[in-house]
């Protein structure tokens, strides 16, 4: 609705509980979330996504994937993206990072290929969230 609507643009957020991660679970849940959003979203429309990967147990609980984790979902999503739409769509759409996102994991998150940004929380409001923003540039 809102993307046909309004000019708003969305970030849409998925993830999986830790009991879902910990049973090898996490690849069909994204994978689920994400397809339930592309049913809503045309191909033109997704300039206007973002896509924020928030597992539900890293949410304000000061645990956080590991960038390899990380990594392998984004990829994951990526990928799924590019078989379920189109390699142009996988290329373009943002998909950001929001796990208890902080100064000392920034960066390596940052360096990973298929995270496209942070979804940041808490230490959006801590003197931090300067490192946060920075941790692109080197």
């Amino acid at each position: 609705y809102v993307l046909n609507k309004t000019d708003v643009n969305v970030i849409a957020c998925i993830g999986e509980t830790l009991q879902e991660r910990e049973s090898g679970k996490t690849n069909e849940v994204v994978e689920r979330q994400v397809k339930a959003y592309q049913e809503k979203i045309a191909e033109n429309q997704y300039d206007r996504v973002v896509i924020a990967y928030e597992p539900v147990w890293a949410i304000g609980t000061g645990k956080v994937a590991t960038p390899q984790q990380a990594q392998e979902v984004h990829e994951h999503l990526r990928n799924f993206i590019e078989k379920n739409s189109s390699a142009d769509i996988a290329k373009k759409v943002r998909i950001i990072y929001g796990g208890s996102v902080s100064g000392s994991n920034c960066k390596e998150l940052a360096q990973q290929p298929d995270i496209d940004g942070f979804l940041v929380g808490g230490a959006s409001l801590k003197p931090e969230f300067e490192q946060i923003c920075k941790s692109r540039q080197s």
